[in-house]
């Protein structure tokens, strides 16, 4: 089943007894998971037809014996299991015997994150209910699905000001969304977002802070990019996760310059890195910064950062701020 068919079954009243929404992308997980609720069963009678248990805690006998329980004064019961990615598997295996002989008055709505899809009790829910999994958005899907999010709520982004949005959100479509609310308010009677409505409003600790270090790096303005980096780590942001960005953005680079050099079409390039086409431009020129020997021997160096920021009693700012010097001196030296 799809997240569309999802939809049209809800609409049609004629969802699924047993159902699984899981996935990497929590906003989907969680706006599916919201639908159901408002299809399943009406506000004014879930006290007596709406139970929700957590997939750390929950007992099965506790949990199927709601789930046999006829609804009261309503169609249907509805069961939330949340959060299945923490269930243990004897939780999992007491709850199989459920799934052989569902009551068809109940709704059993399962959701969380990433699952093990090799346990026996996904398996065999996979074979007699629906399961849908929402994977995690890429770069070149966000603006789109922001474009949507918006259109929703009756506004509009121009060209830049839906580039610079995306920029600053990165994929994450739950801080997305919250940007997107604190943005719509600002407008006010507005329906049009302009670029200095995103400046103004939207945060830049992110993916906007990590996109001017990569330039930064990419110029081989050393100064530029240790403020940049010291700007990141003082907001927060977690050493481990900035590297992985600069890693995953370097990545981006190499499998560029690789494209550009076969002499692929520019057509072509945004696709096949996996990016969105606003990100193409600025991305193909600072590819262009560095060999493929510097692309190599930079990766080692990622790796061993890696390490060195794992290992107990390190330095992290001083393990960045030295992988930010060679950076510099590996391609923007070289411009």
């Amino acid at each position: 089943m799809t997240y569309a068919e999802l939809k049209q079954a809800a609409k049609a009243g004629k969802l699924p007894a047993l159902l699984l929404l899981y996935g990497e992308e929590a906003y989907f997980v969680e706006e599916a998971v919201r639908l159901i609720c408002d299809s399943a069963v009406p506000p004014e009678s879930r006290d007596f037809n709406f139970a929700v248990y957590q997939g750390r805690d929950f007992k099965a006998p506790e949990l199927i014996d709601q789930a046999r329980t006829f609804p009261v004064f309503a169609e249907r019961r509805l069961i939330l299991l949340k959060d299945i990615q923490d269930a243990s598997a004897d939780q999992l295996d007491s709850l199989s015997d459920y799934l052989d002989d569902p009551v068809p008055e109940t709704l059993l709505l399962i959701a969380g994150g990433k699952i093990d899809a090799r346990r026996k009790f996904f398996k065999k829910l996979k074979q007699v209910g629906e399961t849908i999994e929402f994977k995690r958005v890429y770069d070149n899907q966000l603006p789109s699905l922001v474009r949507d999010m918006a259109r929703e709520r009756g506004v509009t982004f121009t060209a830049g000001s839906l580039q610079l949005f995306c920029k600053r959100v990165g994929t994450n479509l739950v801080e997305a969304n919250g940007e997107l609310e604190k943005l719509i308010s600002y407008l006010g009677e507005r329906n049009l977002v302009e670029e200095e409505d995103v400046t103004a409003v939207v945060s830049d600790t992110r993916v906007e802070s990590v996109f001017d270090l990569t330039d930064a790096l990419g110029e081989g303005e050393a100064a530029q990019a240790l403020r940049l980096l010291s700007r990141l780590l003082d907001d927060g942001q977690a050493p481990l996760m900035v590297l992985a960005m600069l890693t995953r953005h370097f990545r981006q680079l190499w499998k560029t310059r690789e494209l550009v050099d076969r002499g692929t079409p520019q057509k072509d390039l945004a696709r096949l890195v996996g990016i969105s086409p606003y990100f193409l431009k600025g991305l193909v020129r600072q590819s262009g910064y560095y060999r493929s020997a510097d692309y190599r021997s930079l990766f080692e160096r990622f790796l061993e950062t890696d390490l060195a920021l794992k290992s107990s009693g390190s330095e992290p700012r001083a393990h960045l701020e030295k992988l930010v010097l060679e950076i510099c001196q590996s391609g923007g030296a070289r411009k």
